[in-house]
């Protein structure tokens, strides 16, 4: 029901909001002027999509091309039920999914046992935040791989659990677990650095 709602969604939003449709409905003519328009305007966003998955900068690079390649090549397909960049985003998860399993990741399930949520930590001046944002988004680096994964594809990403589940094939009780406990290990990661962190 939640994932209909979404697409619905998603379809509204391109109706109203997409400002990149010209440049699509160009690129579906074979218009390699949009396309480059296209590559410059989200290629920068796209690869560091990648490379929260991947966590290696050539790899990275790797799915960004191969994402653009997919995309340019398949859109024909693309039906303009969402923005051009959110079908471009699912195609660079998928991408660094599959490139990041090809170094034979599996996720472990764990138990959920003792897991307990981490509050949200409030700050109020502009430039801490930000230089607690880019603290954290390190440490995120520093998470084992199936931690980091799962940590970026809900927080910096905006998937919800149950998209998680889909794209990893694990199950939604699998992602909240991995969550709790990347969240976890991330505390301890950024306290050892200093960072103070109220719980």
């Amino acid at each position: 029901m939640r994932r209909l709602l979404l697409r619905k969604l998603r379809i509204l939003e391109t109706l109203y909001e997409d400002p990149h449709y010209n440049l699509v409905v160009e690129c579906k003519k074979g218009n390699r002027k949009a396309q480059y328009e296209l590559y410059n305007l989200f290629s920068k966003g796209m690869y560091n999509v990648a490379l929260r998955i991947v966590n290696d900068e050539d790899e990275a690079a790797d799915v960004l091309q191969d994402s653009f390649i997919h995309a340019f090549t398949r859109i024909v397909d693309f039906r303009h039920e969402s923005t051009f960049g959110w079908w471009m985003k699912q195609i660079v998860v998928n991408k660094a999914i599959s490139a990041y399993r090809k170094r034979k990741f599996d996720f472990i399930p764990l138990d959920e046992g003792g897991v307990e949520d981490i509050p949200d930590t409030e700050f109020t001046d502009q430039e801490e935040v930000n230089y607690q944002v880019q603290r954290v988004k390190d440490g995120i680096h520093l998470l084992p791989d199936n931690y980091r994964i799962v940590i970026s594809l809900y927080l910096l990403e905006g998937y919800d659990h149950e998209e998680i589940g889909h794209i990893l094939k694990i199950t939604e009780n699998t992602s909240r677990s991995q969550l709790l406990r990347a969240k976890r290990k991330l505390i301890a990661i950024l306290k050892n650095q200093g960072m103070n962190i109220n719980k």
